[in-house]
């Protein structure tokens, strides 16, 4: 699988990330070049969860660092997220 882009909106801002395949479940998260986590499908494929830190395999990426200085959204993975992020990687595959 290829790697495709997903925008997800946080209020009025709305974020671009990059989403990279690792399984037909389980998807690398970026954002800005670097790996926010990864995201993955539960046994059932009903429910998106977190990948824990420690499970994420990089590779070449780096882990994003929020810089609170910048003028862009930062932002960290969580329950919402996770569920918002997993919403629009169903709706693109399906798009395919």
């Amino acid at each position: 699988m290829e790697p495709f882009n997903i925008k997800v909106g946080f209020g009025r801002d709305e974020v671009a990330l990059t989403i990279l395949p690792i399984t037909e479940r389980q998807y690398l998260v970026t954002y800005f070049g670097g790996i926010i986590g990864a995201v993955k499908l539960d046994a059932d494929g009903e429910q998106w969860e977190q990948v824990p830190d420690e499970e994420v395999v990089a590779g070449d990426l780096p882990f994003y660092s929020p810089d609170l200085n910048s003028d862009r959204l930062n932002f960290v993975l969580c329950e919402h997220t996770v569920n918002l992020i997993g919403e629009e990687i169903l709706a693109e595959l399906k798009d395919r």
